[in-house]
């Protein structure tokens, strides 16, 4: 008989710039059961890549997150999403610029929220980057799935120059800072 978790799975989605590098790290994460890139928080409905890189769509590029609350916590995830990217630069990360780029956290839960705002407001009292934290706190709107070449797209194209050069770096980064949460 499978064993099952006495909480039921939820979703958070995130924007952390392009969603190669985020998916890449997050589906290594123990705790996280899937991990699908898409568009999220924009005026558009169903965009295609695209339209979404016009800038013109208001989309963000997102990884939508399920996991298991009682393996790994909110706060737990917020804490590698606010590792592996910049939450101080608006509408960029690296050389990546555009509105499709922002640092944003869309939640799906109160719970979610509380937890995201909290950490926002506690980053940058600390001022741990020395400069304020940027990040977007929404609902979840508008979110429509990437395109199927966009999923599991690092782990299809380890050496393509992108994934090489800013993929994997924080990749490293996430196994380095948080050895425990990396999946077997």
């Amino acid at each position: 008989m499978p064993s099952s978790s006495p909480s039921s799975p939820q979703t958070i989605t995130l924007g952390g710039g392009c969603f190669w590098c985020t998916e890449a790290v997050f589906v290594k994460v123990r705790g996280v059961t899937d991990v699908e890139s898409g568009y999220s928080n924009g005026q558009a409905d169903r965009p295609s890549y695209e339209d979404v890189c016009t800038g013109r769509t208001g989309c963000n590029e997102v990884v939508k997150l399920t996991y298991d609350p009682a393996e790994i916590s909110v706060k737990e995830i917020l804490e590698i999403f606010f590792v592996i990217h910049d939450p101080t630069t608006l509408n960029r990360q690296g050389n990546d610029s555009g509105t499709q780029y922002r640092s944003g956290i869309y939640y799906s839960t109160p719970e979610q929220k509380q937890v995201a705002e909290d950490m926002v407001s506690e980053l940058n009292q600390q001022n741990l980057f020395g400069k304020p934290v940027v990040t977007e706190v929404l609902p979840l709107a508008n979110y429509w799935p990437a395109e199927d070449y966009h999923q599991d797209f690092f782990e299809k194209n380890p050496y393509q120059g992108y994934c090489m050069a800013v993929a994997a770096p924080k990749v490293e980064k996430f196994r380095k800072t948080f050895a425990s949460r990396v999946k077997a």
